[in-house]
Parts: structure tokens; C-alpha cells; sequence
């Protein structure tokens, strides 16, 4: 099983992440964006969006992080980490959906300016990650995961990013059940730090 990622990628850090979770061999293969190694053919190939992570098991590619999370779930066998009950699963879909929708455009686009020199709007990004954090800090005040009573893959796709938000100067001190869930995953046995850099407020 390869694993294609580059290491300041928080989608690469999600499949990552679980992959080490579910305590899977795997090989991990880094892909030179900064080269422009994801837009070469021979990457092409594996996926034709031009985007990490992908993941390689014996011939099966699976492109997009939360792609793979249901795949490593589903070929694990472990329905404690992807529910196949109704409400479970449904619970799952709607935070897979947010690290999709909100997460992307607002935490990891606010990262993606100070790290990779996007062209967003810093304040616009910026205020979409706060919003997001206080609906995380809404849900996360009585519970300890995000969608049930046990970590799930929700909890693996929202880590990453909200992490590393301060490196896009998204300030995280206001959000202390945000800050304590990001904790309990980091405690999770088979943890593995996404890279941090010192741009942003993590440079203070």
C-alpha cells in the first residue's frame, strides 16, 4: 500500500493520519508540489485532478482524502471508525461534508495563503474559519467526538486543518472544546503529528 502526500498537506496528513490509526503498512511517497511533481504525467495517471493524497493498494487508486478514509474503513472492516447504522452514518457523511465544504474554505484556504502564496482573500477566509470554529466549539461543549460517542473518521477529517489554523492567522484561543478535541486525537494510539511550520500566528 503506498500513500502519495506531501507533507504540509492537511488532506495528505488526513489519510496519513488514519492510515497510521488503523496501524496499516503502508509506504508513504512524497509528492514535490513545490516542483510541480502533481501536474506530471506519470501522476496524471493516478489521478487526473493533479492532487494529493492518493493512495495506491496493490493496484487500487483511491484519490481524495475523505475518498480514502471510507476506503481504509471499509477494507479494515472497522465499523467502530465508519459507522454502518443510519443515524452513524449519516452523522459521518455530514462532517465529511463539512471538512469538503467549510474546512476547505476557510482554515485551509486561510493556511494554503501563508504557506503556498494563494490569491484569497485573507479577511474573507479568515472570518469562514471562525465561523466554522464556533460551530465546532457549539457541538464539541458536551461531547467529546464529533459524531458519536467514540472517534470516527469525522474526527480524522476535521483534525488537520483546524490544528494548523494558525498558521493562516486564524487564532485558536478562543475555542477551548475545540482545543481539547484536537488533543484527544492527538492522544490517539497511533497518532502521527501533521508537519508545522512557523508562519503566521505560529511564528509568535
Amino acid at each position: 500500500m503506498k500513500l502519495y502526500h506531501h507533507p504540509l498537506s492537511g488532506h495528505s496528513h488526513r489519510a496519513r493520519l488514519f492510515v497510521s490509526l488503523l496501524g496499516l503498512p503502508h509506504e508513504l511517497v512524497e509528492v514535490d508540489l513545490m516542483a510541480g511533481a502533481h501536474k506530471k504525467p506519470d501522476f496524471l495517471q493516478l489521478n487526473p485532478f493533479g492532487q494529493v493524497p492518493v493512495l495506491d493498494d496493490d493496484g487500487v487508486v483511491v484519490s481524495d482524502s475523505n475518498a480514502i478514509l471510507i476506503y481504509l474503513a471499509k477494507k479494515a472492516g472497522r465499523v467502530d471508525w465508519l459507522p454502518e447504522d443510519p443515524q452513524g452514518s449519516a452523522a459521518v457523511q455530514r462532517w465529511l461534508s463539512v471538512a469538503a465544504g467549510e474546512v476547505a474554505y476557510g482554515p485551509a484556504a486561510a493556511r494554503l495563503i501563508t504557506i503556498f502564496g494563494a490569491k484569497y482573500n485573507p479577511e474573507e477566509v479568515i472570518g469562514r474559519a471562525h465561523a466554522l470554529l464556533s460551530k465546532l466549539e457549539s457541538q464539541l461543549a458536551a461531547r467529546d467526538w464529533l459524531a458519536g460517542d467514540r472517534p470516527t473518521v469525522a474526527d480524522v477529517a476535521i483534525y488537520s486543518y483546524v490544528a494548523r489554523a494558525p498558521e493562516g492567522n486564524v487564532d485558536l484561543s478562543d475555542y477551548p472544546a475545540v482545543n481539547a478535541f484536537l488533543r484527544r486525537v492527538e492522544a490517539l494510539p497511533g497518532f502521527v503529528p501533521f508537519d508545522q511550520t512557523s508562519i503566521g500566528l505560529a511564528a509568535a
